[in-house]
């Protein structure tokens, strides 16, 4: 994490954050791309070359660290982060994602007594995302590490039960082979943040610009519920984010609701939780699945690309430079 400060009053005027991540193609290609989050700029501040220092510095350090490529993302409307991103750090449009958000609030209807939710082991969640990722036009390779994170709840299957899903048996304890396959099923896992953004401040502490700039995901959350994002100092926030969402057969839009219910339900036994999320690129075949409720709220999102590395291979430079990608996996450790 990198700071701006101001010299003489040693005031926070920004911040940014960055990490450096293992990513494969479809090409089979492994990238070491960083990813810029959260760069935020106090409002008294901005328009005075801060944002654009602070991201050429974690760019210098991504390059020291061996990234080939940066990336980050921002909501379709922000036009002076698009500007800044486009114009002056010359970066270019990688993909357009769709964000869902569904207040826990809200009634949740019945699953339908068609429609099984089942929960899955590790090693099965493993086995399963190892196929279902390559699906993916980019990914990370820790897909087990993120599985195993303290903040991720599990991983189930939804399928139709007259159809059943699919038999998982262990060879040699490692391997995992399936021996039969439904038409329709879905692949999800949850992420909680509930605890993660517990932490209230007062506006009086030093700290708080700090905290609001780390909070990526309230600035986008709170305008969809109505709500100021000064108010989510007044008491806890959380959510539970949908990620490594993946369907395949034909009859997916049944399933994905029942995936929004049962993930609202767990909310709400959830203290402090608020609301379900997922993102979801625009060449996912879920997008069009998500139900389109009063109570559904969307945001666009765009993620932006650069070379960093003078070494770059021309496949890489295809997929990310010069195309739009539509079916990413999105890292719920970055929302």
């Amino acid at each position: 994490m990198l700071v701006a400060e101001l010299l003489e009053s040693r005031e926070l005027v920004g911040v940014v954050r960055g990490c450096i991540k293992s990513m494969r193609t479809p090409s089979e290609s492994l990238l070491k791309i960083g990813c810029i989050l959260g760069l935020r700029v106090s409002p008294t501040h901005r328009r005075k070359g801060v944002g654009l220092k602070l991201v050429t510095s974690v760019e210098e350090w991504m390059l020291r660290n061996g990234a080939e490529y940066a990336c980050l993302a921002t909501e379709k409307n922000n036009d002076a982060s698009r500007n800044l991103f486009t114009n002056k750090c010359k970066y270019v449009s990688l993909s357009s994602l769709v964000i869902f958000l569904h207040p826990i609030s809200f009634p949740s209807k019945h699953i339908s007594k068609d429609i099984k939710i089942e929960k899955v082991n590790m090693d099965q969640a493993i086995s399963l995302y190892r196929r279902t990722l390559m699906a993916k036009e980019l990914y990370p390779l820790d897909m087990d590490a993120i599985l195993k994170e303290n903040l991720s709840l599990g991983t189930w299957v939804s399928y139709y039960k007259d159809e059943g899903w699919l038999n998982l048996q262990v060879e040699s304890h490692e391997d995992l082979i399936t021996n039969e396959i439904t038409s329709s099923w879905i692949i999800f896992s949850i992420w909680n943040t509930c605890e993660a953004y517990k932490l209230q401040l007062k506006k009086s502490q030093p700290l708080r610009f700090l905290h609001t700039t780390l909070n990526h995901a309230r600035d986008k959350i709170f305008p969809c519920l109505r709500m100021s994002v000064s108010d989510s100092f007044c008491r806890p926030f959380g959510f539970l984010f949908l990620y490594g969402l993946h369907g395949e057969g034909e009859n997916l839009g049944e399933l994905m609701e029942s995936i929004w219910r049962f993930t609202s339900r767990l909310g709400e036994s959830l203290r402090d939780c608020r609301v379900v999320i997922t993102e979801l690129g625009f060449g996912d075949p879920l997008v069009n699945h998500v139900p389109q409720t009063a109570s559904m709220s969307c945001i666009d999102d765009i993620w932006f690309t650069k070379r960093l590395s003078s070494n770059s291979d021309e496949k890489d430079d295809e997929l990310l430079m010069k195309r739009q990608i539509g079916n990413v996996f999105v890292d719920p450790r970055d929302f």
